[in-house]
């Protein structure tokens, strides 16, 4: 089972921007669907963004054109460059992964914290 380790969370005002970074136990393209899923207080777990292994992109109606997914072979890790980013957007991020986007899991890591506030 992969493990996924998160980081890059953090306070930064509307309109700003932050930089997520997961890394994987093993091969990023080995693993059939990998991404972000986030929960912000009161509200259910939902994805926000993932790549498949042969590169197909899912992303939340609510960030498209805001958030891009990345990958990095060489280092096994899977970046979430986020911009614009708007108060909604607070929430607790999470690294996932799975073999669909509809399976991926993200129950097994802390999170990263990323607050949108002025």
């Amino acid at each position: 089972q992969v493990q996924l380790v998160g980081s890059g969370g953090g306070l930064v005002q509307p309109g700003g921007s932050l930089r997520l970074s997961c890394v994987a136990s093993r091969n990023i393209f080995s693993i059939n669907a990998v991404g972000w899923h986030r929960q912000a207080p009161g509200k259910q777990r939902e994805l926000v963004a993932a790549i498949t292994r042969d590169g197909m992109l899912n992303y939340a109606d609510s960030v498209k054109g805001r958030f891009t997914i990345s990958r990095d072979g060489a280092t096994n890790t899977v970046y979430l460059q986020m911009n614009s980013l708007k108060p909604e957007d607070t929430a607790v991020y999470y690294c996932a992964a799975g073999a669909t986007f509809a399976t991926m899991r993200s129950d097994r890591g802390q999170g990263t914290q990323v607050t949108v506030s002025s």
